[in-house]
């Protein structure tokens, strides 16, 4: 009996330490998973921290970007009242870099008379532009007619044309405006006016030089496009040949045509576009059109369109 009861303690020691180990090693397993939740949390908590930290940083950077970025617009608008021809910035599109505070600028200048100025070009350029762009030339005749619509003052609708009872057939509730282009996106508005054909012409074409014709001494390749006979490869190339003169070696240049081209005088509206980059890498950039000339408020210039927020 003795010896059974022993034995009986025995087993009830072994269990019940059993039971201790079992408990300990749930409690261990509680704690891990304990510690390892608490690091994932401490780990998110940081890794938000950062995050914030770091966008933060980025819109710092990107204010000071456009601030510094505005800056280039005055200081370029200054800079191109200069009398010197040999000092002043050449408005043919060619890149200018500039440190201002360890700030990267590159600035871009283009003399308005460079562009097709979209409310006094004939119908036959507008249809050498268009053609030499990609449409077709049935196409190209269609559209020129539609814009020629768009901007003259009656509702008779010209041979290939578009007035108003064209625009309600294709389901549009608008029909031409009948006057002027206030901007060149409200070429976007003409009937069958392609998103990509506009993506192309843009950099080309203004409202504001006035010309039926492109100054070829400061037009950019775009809007060289406007003339007869040439193709894109040939306008590019005289544009880089052109950009790489320097200002007092651009006396006369020769066009693809044979035509002698020769920089006169000095415009009073541009286009100005200006990238600002930071030493760490976040960058802005603003493009504004602005016309030389004091106003009321005392600036050198007037503001014409401003432009931000785009990276191409």
């Amino acid at each position: 009996m003795p010896l059974k009861f022993l034995n009986n303690q025995v087993k009830r020691s072994e269990t019940h330490a059993l039971c201790g180990l079992k408990q300990q090693g749930i409690a261990l397993v509680l704690v891990l998973w304990l510690t390892v939740l608490l690091a994932i949390t401490t780990g998110a908590f940081a890794l938000m921290a950062r995050m914030d930290q770091l966008e933060a940083n980025a819109l710092l950077s990107g204010t000071q970007a456009r601030l510094i970025a505005e800056a280039g617009i005055h200081l370029i608008a200054v800079a191109m009242r200069d009398p010197d021809e040999l000092t002043r910035p050449v408005a043919d599109g060619r890149t200018y870099q500039q440190s201002l505070d360890g700030v990267l600028l590159e600035i871009k200048v283009i003399d308005e008379r460079g562009k097709l100025d979209i409310n006094a070009v004939d119908e036959p350029t507008l249809m050498t532009l268009f053609f030499n762009n990609g449409l077709e030339m049935d196409d190209a005749e269609l559209l020129a007619a539609a814009v020629m619509d768009w901007r003259d003052a009656d509702d008779m609708e010209r041979v290939n044309g578009a007035e108003l009872d064209a625009y309600l057939a294709a389901g549009l509730e608008l029909g031409p405006a009948n006057r002027s282009f206030i901007m060149i996106d409200e070429l976007l508005q003409v009937l069958a006016m392609p998103y990509s054909l506009y993506r192309r012409i843009q950099p080309g074409i203004t409202v504001h030089s006035k010309s039926a014709i492109p100054n070829l001494a400061f037009a950019p390749a775009e809007a060289l496009l406007a003339i007869p006979d040439i193709t894109l490869d040939e306008a590019s190339d005289f544009v880089r040949e052109r950009n790489a003169r320097e200002p007092g070696d651009m006396e006369v240049i020769t066009f693809p045509d044979g035509r002698l081209v020769k920089a006169q005088g000095r415009g009073l509206t541009y286009s100005i576009q200006v990238k600002a980059t930071m030493p760490n890498g976040v960058w802005e950039q603003l493009e504004a059109t602005i016309r030389l000339g004091g106003n009321r408020s005392g600036s050198p210039f007037r503001v014409l369109s401003w432009r931000e927020g785009f990276h191409y």
